[in-house]
């Protein structure tokens, strides 16, 4: 085999070209460390590349891996669970879900005869059965009434609550009691401002069921002379 070289004049060589005896290994040793050279350096690169992705998805999973909480955090998650999952007492105002006829009474001044009215009420449970909400349908002194209450048992605090607004006011009223162990009688305090006196009033009221099916409340108020008389009674039949 013959290879060019520039000046070769003798007999074992035509003119610019030699056919010395080289091998594949003489002629081929520094290309093929080149090769050698350039192929480890390219896996070396490959490797790299692969170590610096595999690193990457890692730290791109650590970030998305929410954080470990804390024993007090774990304390404080635990204690909201607690306090905002229904338990007996809201499975006890369940109970009462339905529609009801009811019957008015009321009075505007001790030893009176009452005011009668009759009505329709529906009460439901709300927000996942964590609120008893009841919408009432009646006349009140030859006008359409309406009225909108809502009642809960807080876990916290371990009382009732219940807020009323209607048709006659713009204002709420706001109460917190107790219930027996069956949740069958209540006793709730709160109050509504007066739009007379300009002044908050507290109010009594009661709740209790005299049969399975028969629910009667009654609030108690100051009369003209400051004391306590009774002020409304409300009969509930469920259907």
């Amino acid at each position: 085999m013959c290879w060019p070289v520039w000046g070769a004049t003798d007999n074992n060589h035509r003119k610019g070209y030699t056919c010395s005896p080289r091998t594949w290994a003489q002629i081929g040793t520094p290309f093929m460390r080149r090769r050698i050279a350039m192929h480890n350096s390219a896996g070396k690169l490959i490797a790299v590349a692969a170590i610096t992705l595999l690193t990457s998805l890692a730290l791109a999973q650590t970030e998305n891996k929410p954080p470990e909480m804390t024993p007090e955090q774990k304390a404080e998650m635990e204690a909201y669970t607690k306090a905002g999952t229904p338990g007996t007492q809201h499975q006890q105002m369940a109970a009462t879900a339905g529609t009801y006829d009811l019957k008015f009474k009321s009075w505007h001044e001790a030893g009176q005869p009452p005011m009668e009215d009759t009505g329709t009420a529906t009460r439901t449970m709300a927000l996942g059965g964590r609120v008893l909400v009841e919408e009432v349908n009646s006349s009140m002194m030859g006008a359409p009434f309406t009225g909108h209450g809502m009642m809960g048992y807080d876990n916290v605090t371990g009382k009732y609550w219940s807020t009323w607004n209607d048709s006659m006011s713009t204002g709420l009223m706001v109460s917190s009691g107790t219930c027996d162990a069956g949740g069958k009688n209540c006793t709730f305090t709160g109050s509504w401002n007066d739009p007379i006196k300009k002044a908050p009033v507290k109010a009594r009221m009661t709740t209790k069921w005299t049969s399975p099916t028969i629910e009667v409340f009654e609030m108690y108020g100051p009369g003209k002379d400051g004391k306590e008389m009774k002020m409304m009674e409300i009969t509930y039949t469920k259907k």
